[in-house]
């Protein structure tokens, strides 16, 4: 059986080590550098009607993030985590944490989304989740699912609960959601069968970083998503059935361009994932900030690749390191670095991707030494 309530000092601790190991910055210090500088106010926005409590939460925090006037840089993605729980105060009964990925076009944005999202359900129910994912596909896919769904419930409107065809005459996605609530939706068409070619290419290149990476997940057709504020891939995590907690998801992940849009004028490419997790609502220490002994730095796909498979070895083995994953540029990666101006820089090219290594740079002398990865939080807890 799994943890009725978590104590919320555990939920924040564990979330900000997610933050440092897979490259999520704290949206409240970001925030916090902005005070005593003129606000810009909210924008005035009416969203759609019937979001789901995820895209509430996502909704929430864009108004925050639109109000603390945080500038996104077009091709310079933005890795932020945000909460409700707040150090020096006591926490809410239902902590949620977001991950969100702003400014990220490529699928590494939602790979990192998923694995981090895996990681913290874990550190927090010590039970392995289980990651369940689909694609519902841009607007194009969703046109073509939809004219496919009004098909199979015309065709099947006899067999089915009256309510479900009913609700079909005015939604079919919402019909459909009322279908697969029932486990009524045996036949349910698949909306992987009509993605479009983008949204296809899209799928496939995340479903390679998943499977490169020995992310375990499940294919899962009957897991839709609300086309008012969600678009391609959607996720969830959720504790086997022998944990306690059966058919409750502990994280809902989705792209939320569509939400994005009544943010943003120019509304970026944009991926989050939202984790709610029952708390004690005890109080939380006030924040602390170790210095960051190590940045880790990578180049090209192997590497990305490679750092995401190491990244749970350093954070068991509490190695003090930060690093950027989802951010492409070496460049931005480096200013990153530049400004937590830790001792050491960990560099990862192709070349030691294919060769299972690290660069391991000490900044004051400039020397340098290859270390492998077998064994590399071990040699790191040596320097540190």
């Amino acid at each position: 059986m799994t943890r009725d309530a978590i104590a919320a000092e555990e939920i924040f601790r564990r979330a900000q080590a997610i933050g440092q190991y897979y490259g999520f910055r704290s949206f409240a210090s970001l925030a916090q550098k902005k005070r005593g500088q003129p606000k810009k106010d909210s924008p005035e926005v009416t969203l759609p009607a019937g979001l789901d409590p995820a895209a509430e939460s996502v909704a929430g925090f864009l108004r925050q993030l639109a109000g603390a006037d945080i500038t996104l840089v077009p091709r310079e993605p933005v890795f932020l985590w945000h909460s409700n729980l707040t150090p020096g105060r006591s926490g809410p009964k239902n902590a949620v944490i977001q991950l969100h990925a702003l400014g990220a076009e490529r699928a590494i944005a939602d790979a990192v989304l998923i694995r981090a999202a895996r990681a913290l359900v874990f550190d927090l129910y010590k039970i392995e989740p289980e990651v369940r994912l689909n694609s519902m596909g841009d607007k194009e896919t969703r046109a073509r699912f939809a004219r496919e769904l009004g098909t199979f419930f015309r065709k099947r409107g006899p067999m089915l609960p009256e309510d479900c065809t009913n609700c079909a005459k005015r939604d079919v996605f919402e019909a459909a959601e009322l279908l697969i609530s029932r486990e009524t939706s045996e036949d349910l068409p698949s909306p992987t069968d009509h993605l479009s070619d983008a949204s296809r290419k899209r799928f496939e290149e995340l479903l390679d970083y998943l499977e490169t990476t020995d992310t375990p997940y499940a294919l899962t057709p009957e897991l839709l998503s609300r086309g008012n504020a969600w678009n391609e891939m959607c996720f969830e995590v959720r504790l086997p059935a022998q944990a306690g907690i059966e058919n409750t998801p502990v994280a809902w992940g989705s792209r939320y361009s569509e939400l994005a849009k009544h943010f943003f004028k120019s509304a970026p490419p944009a991926a989050a994932v939202v984790i709610r997790i029952p708390s004690d609502g005890g109080e939380i220490a006030a924040a602390k900030n170790p210095r960051t002994r190590f940045a880790f730095v990578h180049i090209g796909e192997e590497a990305k690749r490679a750092s995401i498979m190491v990244t749970e070895e350093l954070k068991r083995a509490r190695i003090p390191l930060m690093q950027m994953i989802g951010i492409e540029s070496l460049s931005e990666q480096m200013r990153f670095a530049e400004a937590l101006n830790p001792p050491y820089l960990l560099i990862m090219g192709r070349k030691e991707a294919l060769e299972h290594s690290a660069i391991l740079r000490n900044r004051t002398t400039h020397e340098e030494t290859v270390l492998p990865i077998l064994g590399l939080a071990d040699r790191l807890k040596g320097v540190a």
